[in-house]
């Protein structure tokens, strides 16, 4: 055998195995069907503008031990995520905190909020709620679902939200403080250099083939290694034989305009269900960028269809069923090691990526 282990994929799972099992003598090979190396986190630098081609990405983590191992491969600058959601002409602030409900409702005070909030709760008398609408109306009230809630959730999932399951929404926080931030975590930022020199970093001294489809030369790529690290789709891994896993998918329509500054924020969220994309993203504002340009991504989520690239599992009872089938016959695999979002068929945020692929380092190597 010529590797210790063929890596399939080279997203942030991937590379960060490959950089832990290189460290302990490991000889790895890496295969990507792309071609360009880091996944769904990739950007590219167009005049002077880190691009993220795949939606916006925003590091972010409580665990200091993960932030100190990224911060290995690239200086992070302060950003700190604080979207604006855009209801036909009126601009509000995201998460749902009291700069939100001031602009609403023109209030002041967390005491203000509180009340109209638990007023509209109170007048609908939901107790069971038996779809998303019911479970975000018992817990946000009517005005915030209509308006920043409804038409959004609509666009993502492609349905009404009167026929989507209500636990799709366990719980939606509202902060009655002055409060844009997005996220609690600790540590947040964005790599002052994008995305891929990370990656880039992480794979250096690793073989990486681009344009390499795994699933179509299996039989030639598995007799080169030991063992195989499957970043990829673990139904696609077995044909679909138990069935075919569902997603959402997204679609970018990317464009560069002549002006400096096109909306002041690096992510605004259009919530009306009659524009039909969910958000438009404004990368320069990602790293304080003072270009002549601005580059924008607007986003559109789609039905996803074998082929399409998958964004986001459907974590219905069907399919975590049927995730728990290909998953039991996993484990009864060899030589083969499953992991990353599409082989644990999980959303994982980065720094929860980094720690699993960590985790199995510890494990493995």
């Amino acid at each position: 055998m010529q590797y210790d282990y063929l890596i399939v994929g080279a997203g942030l799972f991937g590379a960060v195995f490959a950089r832990e099992a290189g460290k302990k003598g490991r000889k790895c090979l890496v295969v990507e069907k792309r071609n360009h190396i880091a996944g769904n986190i990739y950007t590219q630098e167009i005049h002077g503008i880190q691009v993220h081609r795949y939606g916006a990405h925003i590091f972010h983590t409580q665990d200091k031990k993960i932030w100190d191992y990224v911060n290995q491969f690239s200086e992070f600058n302060n950003f700190v995520n604080s979207p604006v959601a855009r209801y036909r002409d009126e601009l509000y602030n995201l998460p749902f905190n009291m700069n939100t409900f001031s602009r609403m409702w023109g209030i002041t005070t967390p005491r203000e909020a509180q009340e109209i909030i638990r007023g509209q709760i109170e007048e609908l008398h939901i107790t069971h709620p038996r779809n998303l609408e019911e479970q975000a109306l018992s817990l946000v009230g009517r005005d915030v679902y209509e308006k920043l809630i409804k038409g959004y959730t609509e666009k993502q999932w492609g349905r009404e939200c009167r026929e989507l399951p209500a636990f799709i929404i366990r719980r939606l926080p509202l902060r009655f403080t002055y409060d844009n931030n997005y996220f609690n975590d600790r540590y947040q930022g964005i790599p002052v250099e994008g995305y891929t020199k990370i990656v880039e970093r992480l794979l250096e001294g690793t073989r990486v083939l681009l344009d390499t489809d795994y699933l179509e030369h299996r039989a030639e790529l598995d007799r080169m290694a030991e063992k195989v690290v499957y970043t990829g789709m673990i139904d696609a891994f077995y044909n679909y034989s138990l069935g075919v896993l569902e997603y959402r998918s997204l679609r970018f329509e990317t464009e560069e305009l002549p002006v400096e500054n096109y909306q002041g924020n690096a992510v605004v969220n259009y919530t009306e269900r009659q524009v039909p994309y969910t958000r438009i993203i404004e990368h320069k504002h990602f790293v304080y960028g003072k270009q002549p340009t601005t580059i924008l991504s607007r986003e559109y989520p789609c039905e996803w269809k074998k082929g399409d690239e998958p964004y986001y599992p459907v974590n219905s009872e069907k399919n975590d069923g049927l995730y728990e089938a290909y998953r039991a016959r996993a484990e009864k695999e060899g030589r083969v090691i499953f992991g990353g979002r599409l082989g644990s068929y999980k959303y994982y945020d980065m720094d929860k990526v980094i720690g699993a692929a960590l985790s199995l380092c510890e494990r493995e190597l």
